[in-house]
């Protein structure tokens, strides 16, 4: 039986896995078959507030490349800002080939703060 969500570190995990699959680029259906379970379970996962199994929890992480810190350590959570939030989520879900450009992206918003600071 499905259990709604009561602890609020869990309340954002079905966002969460909602955006993660959309950024990945992979429908429902497709990410359901990729943790073994029936599209269905996993909407009400993203859109009822429904908590998954552990092991589907585990398997939804793994693929979804989300910090399990969040949902384990919400004190955690509360340092970072939501976009701050999102954009690691979005960083863990890019791939490698890519991570120079961002790096330099950083290196050069970083770099420009400091001149603005001067």
């Amino acid at each position: 039986m499905l259990k709604e969500r009561t602890n609020s570190s869990y309340a954002n995990l079905g966002r969460d896995i909602k955006e993660a699959r959309n950024v990945m680029g992979i429908s429902r259906k497709e990410l359901a078959e990729m943790v073994n379970i029936v599209p269905r379970y996993l909407a009400n996962i993203e859109n009822s507030g429904s908590l998954p199994s552990l092991p589907v929890f585990y398997e939804l992480i793994r693929v979804c490349r989300l910090p399990v810190e969040r949902y384990f350590y919400p004190q955690l959570k509360d340092q970072e800002s939501t976009l701050r939030q999102r954009t690691t989520n979005k960083l863990n879900l890019c791939p490698e080939r890519y991570l120079p450009i961002i790096e330099a992206t950083i290196d050069g918003a970083i770099r420009m703060d400091k001149a603005e600071e001067s």
